[in-house]
């Protein structure tokens, strides 16, 4: 497609852009990077809106107990430019003023962090950690992000043709575009109706609870209202007001992030009355920051595929070391998992019955390197690591738990690793581009058919996939069934392929790279989002 000219305004709580600076909790924020990177690489007309977060997100480590803790200090953003701009926002019937950074790295698709730890502000506090608190704190993050994102745009003298919030966490900044115009006149129907043409909406969470929402006598209070009444607040949000339900609402259109993601999303807001149109856009990644180049080379006949797979897996090797002091065998069968702790992902779904697994770990047939992180409030999730810590212990060197998920980590892994495992119980993934990273870096994915998998699965071509897509009526039942369907995938198909049948192996790796370079890379993506969304 032709470059386009509409100029998009993109909000995100969170951005994964390096690995030194901590602006990201997980696929959200990695998401938000590799968008704004892309929007630079393939000059797209995109500004992108965020907060300084001084302390980032938790640094999560592992105590002598084998229980993970969590760890904050302050990040450095010496690469900032300060733009000498300065906004303010009412929070509490307090002024608070907002100082507005740039990131320089994007130049023609620039980013701008609002920051509040200024010494003249009682409420220094609201950008000091991300996600780190609820109730009335997260209320001034989303305040600051958009009504002083909107705000910030106005002072830079930025124009912008529409705004894109991804998630439900920006949605504040539909209420100060609805301000602006009832301040020149307009009444609240119009007001409302002419924002809604400017706004489109990223929905994510696939879990109706995920989604975040607030009591209404709250957002009065904070003052997020913006002279909204609460009769109007509950007819966009509900009450409680549910920040996605007011984002579907007050947006011209919506995308899911996977084909799939779209038909569960439809089903989960098909009650909304009035809600916008959801499109599905499958999302993808920022292949220079996640993709070996010699990998994509290979596949299309200019290098030797296994040999620049095996580069990767002794960084891998090397790196585990490091991290960790365990010492993986680069000849055996290595499966990585890295994503999010928490119980749905199911990370510890390969050690449902001992007796497979067992043999397999003390024999030299498969090892495994773990990472995540829990939310700091999750007490689930981080059960779920120290299980997974347990298992590391009980299986020296063939099970690893790496500490303090990060991009560092997750690049590692989905360049050095084998075999990519995503279990996930069906349809609670949204998308997944953990996987896509891994694939274009040809390590084979073997994952249920969740998120984005299934527009890319060819079973024993380029992966497999295991449990048919099958959603049972338990938890119970489809754990069982799922992890019944993992272990003969990997004892029939998975681990003879590897062992005995390399050239059949070598060549699912470059099917892989070949069928997802181009249809899971940002700029497809991007496209679409303008064919799709912005129109």
């Amino acid at each position: 497609m032709s470059t386009p000219t509409t100029k998009v305004a993109y909000f995100c709580m969170e951005y994964g852009l390096d690995d030194k600076l901590k602006t990201y909790a997980g696929g959200l924020g990695i998401l938000a990077g590799d968008y704004m990177k892309g929007a630079k690489d393939h000059n797209f007309p995109i500004v992108g809106i965020g907060l300084k977060w001084k302390q980032g997100y938790t640094d999560q480590y592992i105590d002598s107990e084998g229980k993970p803790y969590d760890s904050y200090k302050n990040q450095n953003y010496d690469f900032l430019e300060d733009t000498g701009v300065t906004v303010s926002v009412k929070i509490r019937q307090r002024d608070v003023k907002i100082k507005v950074w740039k990131c320089e790295a994007f130049g023609n698709a620039p980013l701008y962090l609002l920051d509040t730890d200024l010494p003249e502000n009682e409420d220094a506090w609201i950008t000091g950690q991300l996600y780190g608190w609820f109730g009335e704190e997260r209320i001034a993050q989303e305040m600051v992000l958009g009504i002083g994102g909107v705000r910030a745009l106005r002072a830079l003298n930025i124009d912008v043709d529409l705004y894109h919030f991804n998630e439900g966490h920006a949605l504040f900044a539909g209420f100060e575009l609805i301000r602006e115009k009832r301040d020149n006149g307009h009444d609240y129907g119009k007001a409302f109706a002419e924002s809604r043409e400017e706004i489109v909406f990223t929905t994510h969470t696939p879990v109706i609870q995920g989604n975040e929402s607030h009591p209404i006598d709250r957002l009065m209070y904070m003052g997020a209202n913006l002279g909204q009444t609460v009769e109007q607040l509950v007819d966009m949000g509900g009450a409680p007001f549910n920040m996605t339900v007011g984002a579907l609402r007050l947006s011209k259109k919506s995308n899911a992030v996977a084909q799939l993601h779209g038909e569960t999303a439809q089903e989960m807001w098909n009650h909304v009355e009035g809600r916008s149109e959801i499109v599905p856009i499958t999302n993808a990644i920022h292949k220079p920051t996640w993709v070996d180049s010699a990998m994509t080379d290979a596949a299309e006949g200019k290098g030797d595929i296994w040999e620049s797979h095996i580069k990767n897996k002794r960084a891998l090797v090397e790196f585990v070391k490091e991290r960790t002091g365990a010492e993986l065998n680069e000849n055996v069968l290595t499966l990585g998992f890295s994503r999010r702790a928490v119980a749905y992902k199911r990370a510890n779904l390969l050690f449902r019955d001992p007796e497979v697994i067992d043999p397999l770990l003390r024999d030299g047939k498969l090892q495994i390197v773990y990472s995540g992180k829990a939310h700091p409030l999750d007490d689930g999730g981080k059960q779920l690591i120290a299980e997974i810590v347990g298992f590391s212990k009980k299986y020296p060197n063939a099970v690893v738990y790496v500490p303090n998920y990060d991009m560092a980590t997750g690049s590692a892994l989905t360049r050095g690793s084998d075999v990519w495992l995503n279990n996930p119980r069906r349809p609670k993934e949204a998308s997944g581009t953990s996987g896509m990273k891994a694939a274009i870096n040809g390590v084979l994915n073997c994952s249920t058919l969740d998120g984005w998998w299934p527009e890319a699965c060819n079973h024993g071509v380029n992966g497999w996939q295991f449990g048919d897509g099958f959603v049972g009526k338990t938890e119970a039942e489809h754990d069982k069934h799922d992890g019944d369907a993992l272990y003969k995938v990997l004892l029939d198909e998975v681990i003879p392929t590897y062992y005995d049948n390399r050239e059949k192996w070598v060549e699912m790796m470059k099917q892989s790279i070949l069928d997802c370079k181009d249809q899971f890379a940002v700029k497809r993506m991007l496209e679409e989002y303008y064919e799709l969304l912005y129109v």
